[in-house]
């Protein structure tokens, strides 16, 4: 059962870009604190990269015709969120994580530091 679906248009981007913009701000601040060649972060018209050097690049970005958030990792591949009201988190129904778990579990892997975003 996708969530997303009864999002309002004007709600589903308020949602999606207070998200990514506070990924973004996240990441500005762990790239500031960690030395890693390659590291970039970039937000523009509504996608998210995430440049990890010899780790590989993840995309985050707005898919406004399915309302939702796709993920495309360097570790587990293409994902697709639908946003969750009552926890205010994108979810994958697949196996109902949330965004930031992979995000922060797939990220302390290839920096090998502890990262928590949210």
């Amino acid at each position: 059962v996708s969530h997303s679906t009864t999002l309002s248009e004007n709600d589903y981007h308020k949602f999606a870009n207070v998200y990514l913009n506070s990924l973004l701000e996240y990441l500005e601040e762990l790239g500031d604190s960690i030395d890693m060649d390659g590291f970039d972060v970039v937000y523009s018209s509504g996608v998210l990269t995430l440049k990890l050097g010899d780790h590989g690049i993840f995309v985050i970005n707005k898919q406004p015709p399915n309302k939702q958030v796709w993920l495309s990792s360097p570790v587990s591949g293409p994902k697709r969120y639908d946003y969750e009201a009552k926890t205010g988190k994108w979810i994958y129904a697949r196996d109902q994580h949330s965004l930031e778990e992979v995000i922060n579990e797939e990220l302390s892997n290839m920096l090998q530091q502890k990262v928590n975003w949210k």
